[in-house]
This record gives structure tokens, sequence and C-alpha cells, in this order.
């Protein structure tokens, strides 16, 4: 059986044979090593080591009770404004009591948890210091499988150490370690290690694609990053807001299978709806009239073919703003209007 861990597995580089002068393979590596070089000189003064406390029993992977009761990690980050704004997970620092950073440069300084982001394993903090170089964001939409892929980050308390693969994919779902489901997360090689989390997944132009989140063990090459468009939203909702605003219709349900015939009748885009098995009292749900064992075919103007179709729905611009839910009630496909209300974390 495979485990999602956040975040950890990889393994060391093999070891490449003499380049021989004038050789044509060696001058192609020359070229590669000379471009991965280049876009780590131009990534790393933005790399810092987080060393993180919490509390007795506070989640948080790699964690081990020091002598005061508390619970003490690490992982990494990357500084994306001059002010000491960084990015990193939130599976580092949720619940942080003390959070401390280390430079390349070699300072090590005090952190601030500005917010954080279970949902999408995002996290903003912020140093106060004087000197610092922000990372060059990059666009994880013009990302292509196959494209140069290095990681830089702190695995196991070794600072500013890199890795290097390709995109394996792009578009892949990954939960969430609070059990939701992130989308659109990049699938890359790069060997990560304890401690990687955080960290940037850098293109070969030292722009910043993405930020590592997990790795699946036991399998070998198999680490996921969240799209860097993806954090920058976040981060600017975190900076601002401190926290993210989603809505919520108030309902439970699960993924069902639609009868064939009511497929082709209603000519439904997909053979599966969300079969509500719950509706909270005084929810929007409610309000609209929804009902235990209707089934769900859309929302909006999606298709409503799983609950994380309808999660991806409830963003913060539908909160007080009418989200028309076709259902299924038996075999009559009936319209029905929420207006979604602000989730409560």
């Amino acid at each position: 059986m495979s485990t999602i861990t956040f975040l950890w597995s990889g393994s060391q580089p093999a070891a490449s044979a003499p380049v021989q002068p004038g050789d044509a393979n060696g001058r192609l590596l020359d070229a590669y090593s000379e471009a991965v070089t280049k876009a780590v000189e131009r990534m790393a003064p933005s790399v810092i080591a987080i060393d993180v406390k919490k509390a007795a029993g506070a989640s948080g992977r790699r964690a081990t009770r020091d002598g005061r009761g508390e619970q003490t990690g690490a992982g990494s980050g990357f500084i994306i404004t001059p002010d000491g704004f960084a990015l990193t997970n939130s599976h580092v620092v949720h619940g942080a009591t003390e959070l401390k950073v280390m430079l390349t440069d070699g300072r090590r300084l005090a952190a601030q948890l500005i917010g954080d982001d279970p949902d999408t394993d995002l996290a903003v903090v912020r140093i106060d210091a004087l000197d610092l170089v922000p990372a060059e964001l990059g666009d994880s939409a013009a990302l292509r499988p196959g494209q140069v892929a290095i990681a830089i980050g702190c695995p196991l308390g070794f600072q500013c150490t890199v890795t290097t693969g390709v995109i394996s994919a792009l578009g892949r779902s990954l939960r969430a370690q609070n059990g939701r489901l992130m989308d659109a997360i990049i699938q890359t090689d790069a060997a990560l290690n304890p401690g990687n989390s955080g960290g940037p997944l850098v293109n070969s132009r030292g722009e910043v694609v993405g930020v590592n989140t997990a790795v699946i063990l036991p399998a070998q090459g198999l680490a996921f990053a969240v799209p860097v468009n993806t954090a920058r939203d976040v981060a600017a909702q975190l900076i601002n807001n401190g926290r993210i605003r989603r809505s919520v219709v108030g309902f439970g349900g699960q993924t069902a299978p639609i009868v064939r015939q009511i497929v082709r009748h209603y000519r439904l885009p997909q053979d599966t709806g969300v079969l509500v098995i719950a509706v909270e009292p005084g929810s929007p749900a409610q309000a609209a009239g929804l009902l235990e064992g209707d089934v769900i075919v859309r929302a909006g103007a999606h298709p409503a073919a799983s609950i994380e179709a309808i999660q991806r729905v409830l963003t913060q611009s539908t909160i007080g703003a009418p989200l028309p839910l076709t259902v299924l009630r038996g075999t009559e496909l009936v319209t029905l209007t929420a207006v979604p209300a602000e989730r409560v974390a």
C-alpha cells in the first residue's frame, strides 16, 4: 500500500561519468549543469530553513518532543517580498508557538506566522530583517511535462540542498492533511527528503514554479508541488486578511452513480453526481430546499460529478451570491438556488 507523506522521500542522484574534452554528450552535460547552476545561484539567497515549536499534541510531520513538553520540527520556505514575507507549507507551521528561520547568509531570526491555509497546504510567515532577496515567481500555467525541475530546500537540516529532475505530470489531485482535495498539483521526480516541505520548485531560469509539499512512499520519484499560481493568490489573501475566505452550502454528500437511462434522458455530461446524505439545520442548503436523497448534478455552470467538483465551485467569490443547484429528485430534474455563506474554520 502506498502512503502519501507530507513530505518525505527521495534518493541521491547517481554520479555521472567523467566528461571527456570534445565529447558531444559532455558538452550537453556542461550546458545542463550551467543552466542548473545559474538557476540555483539566482534562487538560493531567497531560500530559508524553518525551525518550528508546537504545543504538545499539535499535528506536524517530523516532530519530536523536547524536554519541555513541546514538539519540534523543521521545514523550508522562500522569501517572496523585500519586506520579509515568505511562503512555506501549512503542515510545517500550523499550530506553531515559535518560529525561527535561518537565511543562506547565516543569519538566524525570529519569524511570525501571518496565516496558513490547510486546504492548499500553504502558509505565509514574516521575517523582520533587512537586505532580503525575494524570489522571482514564474508561471506554473506555462509548465510542460519533461521540463527541468529543480528542488531547493533544507532536508534534515542540510542548508540549501539542491536536487534535480523533470516535471513528470501536471493537473494531479492530492489530498491535503485535512482531507480536502488539492487540484492542479505538479508531479515531479526531483528527490525530496524530510525538511524539504515548503521549499521552492524552480525552473531552469531560476523562477519558482511550485511549492514542494509531499511524496508518495515507498515509491521512488513521486513528489508533488503546489503550483506557484495558486501560491501567489493564496499568499496575497493571507497577507491581506490572515486567512482564506471560502463559502459553504451546508450539506454532507458523497459521489454516487446515476442510472444510465437518466443520464441519456437528460443528456448529462457525467454519469455520477453528489448524493445528499445530510442537510445542516439553518444552512443555505436547507433554505434552498435541498433534501436528503437528492443527487446534485450541477453547481452553477459546472457539472457536479463529485463532492470535490462542488468544493472547487465554493470559493470566496460565491459568498452571498446566488448559486443554482441542479438536482435529481427521484427521476425529476429540479433547479434550486442556494446562497452560500462564509465557511467558519
